[in-house]
């Protein structure tokens, strides 16, 4: 079968730059900006979404939240901190697929 993949990523009022290495993409973020990762997955049955920060699981907290069933990861009011590779790894019952973005903060 294809293996197609989309990926997109919205920071608010802030320029963006994305490359992609392979199945690793480089974003950089402004700091003090809103930074939104995808996990772009659609399928089914629905996946369970899981997101890592440096290989750790993510923890939520009043900037950093996971919407949408784990689709979408918010971070406001990016900071040097933040940067890092984050990944997110989808499981359903037909296997599962991970990808992983670096992000780089500027600013």
């Amino acid at each position: 079968g294809e293996d197609s993949r989309s990926f997109h990523v919205s920071i608010q009022g802030t320029p963006l730059s994305i490359t992609s290495i392979g199945e690793t993409y480089s974003v950089t973020a402004v700091a003090g900006g809103q930074l939104i990762l995808e996990c772009p997955e659609d399928a089914v049955p629905p996946p369970h979404i899981e997101w890592h920060w440096e290989g750790s699981p993510l923890r939520e907290d009043a900037r950093r939240r996971v919407l949408a069933e784990g689709r979408f990861l918010q971070i406001r009011a990016v900071g040097a901190a933040d940067g890092g590779e984050y990944s997110c790894r989808a499981t359903n019952a037909l296997g599962d697929t991970s990808l992983r973005v670096q992000v780089e903060v500027h600013g």
